[in-house]
């Protein structure tokens, strides 16, 4: 019997890296407007592509106002709940937090935020490491369809999807290219 074959393509490009470069601008400066003291501040990358934008963030924060921040990042592979279904072969990046967490106000950093679980694992990953004062979630684009009760407290882009669609978010540090495209499944 023939079996049914679903093919994937481009139906539209939401940023290109212009667009990503003024996103990540904004998103920083909302960040430095809700924490004039970047001191206890520090951004958590969720391991793969949230770490190239958590990054590119800190690097923004550090341009405007000449302050460090601290940065880590986060691999949430074994805190998944869906780690034994849907992983069978999981690709198991870095945790690297080389400082305290305790007291620290802490933003998650993500490339595209679906259903939440992802953030949920990586919240989890996070407290292995101690309490922070507070845990905030930085996205790139808000695909919306929440599974858990979590939502951004920054968001670049929020662009709503079809269950044929997806958001694939490439960074030149992975991909070669700084884009944001909307993906059609099919037929």
């Amino acid at each position: 019997m023939w079996e049914r074959v679903l093919v994937k393509k481009v139906k539209a490009t939401l940023m290109d890296a212009t667009g990503m470069e003024q996103t990540v601008t904004r998103l920083a400066h909302e960040i430095i407007e809700r924490h004039p003291d970047l001191a206890s501040l520090a951004l958590v990358g969720i391991q793969r592509r949230g770490e190239f934008l958590a990054r590119r963030i800190v690097e923004a924060i550090r341009r405007h106002t000449a302050s460090e921040v601290k940065f880590g990042t986060v691999d949430v592979t074994f805190h998944r709940d869906d780690f034994r279904t849907r992983l069978p072969a999981p690709r198991v990046g870095p945790t690297k937090i080389a400082f305290g967490v305790d007291d620290l106000h802490i933003v998650l950093v993500d490339d595209v935020l679906f259903t939440g679980r992802t953030v949920r694992a990586a919240m989890n990953s996070l407290m292995d490491f101690g309490r922070p004062a507070s845990i905030e979630l930085a996205v790139l684009v808000d695909r919306g369809y929440r599974e858990l009760p979590i939502q951004a407290d920054y968001v670049g882009y929020s662009r709503p999807t079809s269950v044929n669609e997806q958001i694939h978010v490439h960074v030149v540090d992975v991909d070669g290219t700084d884009e944001v495209l909307l993906m059609e499944y099919g037929e």
